[in-house]
């Protein structure tokens, strides 16, 4: 549905709480059949062991891993206002230079550069229709606000940059990374990254068969951390009057989405999720 830039503008960022939808689907049809490399790592539990006087244990794909055992779905959440891939306002995905893994830099007519505590974002990405194998070749594309909260391309002062946005062809592996820096707490969310997952590159870069929508959320410590650091002063009151069980997207459960942090503030922060579709 089309909305007038203007009020997203003078909105501001507090309009992403009034678009905010909690709905839960599945993506399986989408991704089925695609015959994708397996992962390894896709349960912790294995297959139970083959009757006496079976030729093999019970039917696996990937490694040891039964479809029952792939866990739960990501759960599927708003875009929010300012999505960037067409479907309210501007399209980025079509322009040349998104595919990229460092998403800290504007390209094309922007030049700004985000600043912030160095992020690395590492999403897994899992076929549950195939056994929980690698979705290889899919893609993924990402954005997130800056450090002081604002979305590129909508919000003032930044609208005419496109940083903190970009897209990632999924490897043999299932992983997508992107290079970012650690996203500012805003009025009304706790600190998120947005993220689609396409079945191929060619459908994210012409914002096509979209499969998933949902977010990562941030654990709480690293955000203390972070914001503790130079830039992200405003970020320690906000934060402090929101928690994940308030959110109005996580609200209703994270465990599937809550990121898993290592490094420092100090060397660098990777976030990590696995993202089952």
């Amino acid at each position: 549905m089309k909305h007038d830039h203007t009020e997203i503008y003078n909105r501001g960022l507090q309009f992403d709480l009034s678009t905010l939808m909690l709905r839960r689907r599945g993506v399986l049809g989408l991704f089925a059949g695609a015959g994708l490399a397996a992962l390894t790592a896709c349960s912790a539990d294995t297959a139970p062991p083959a009757a006496a006087g079976s030729t093999a244990a019970a039917a696996t794909t990937g490694a040891g891993t039964t479809p029952a055992e792939c866990g739960d779905e990501i759960p599927e959440e708003t875009a929010g206002p300012f999505p960037g891939d067409g479907s309210n306002g501007p399209n980025i995905l079509s322009q040349s230079g998104i595919v990229r893994s460092d998403i800290t830099r504007s390209f094309g007519t922007g030049s700004a550069v985000a600043e912030g505590v160095p992020l690395s974002l590492v999403l897994t990405v899992q076929d549950t229709s195939n056994g929980c194998a690698a979705l290889a070749g899919g893609a993924v594309y990402v954005w997130q606000c800056d450090r002081e909260g604002r979305y590129s391309m909508y919000s003032p002062g930044v609208a005419g940059e496109n940083y903190l946005r970009g897209v990632q062809e999924v490897g043999a592996d299932g992983r997508a990374t992107f290079t970012t820096i650690f996203p500012g707490c805003y009025s009304g969310r706790w600190p998120h990254i947005h993220f689609e997952v396409y079945p191929s590159l060619a459908a994210a870069t012409s914002a096509d068969s979209k499969g998933a929508t949902s977010q990562v959320a941030l654990p709480k410590d690293a955000c203390d951390a972070v914001y503790a650091s130079t830039g992200y002063g405003q970020s320690v009151s906000t934060l402090s009057r929101l928690s994940l069980d308030s959110d109005n997207v996580f609200r209703d459960g994270y465990d599937d989405q809550l990121g898993t942090m290592s490094g420092s503030v100090g060397s660098g922060l990777t976030v990590a999720l696995t993202v089952r579709v």
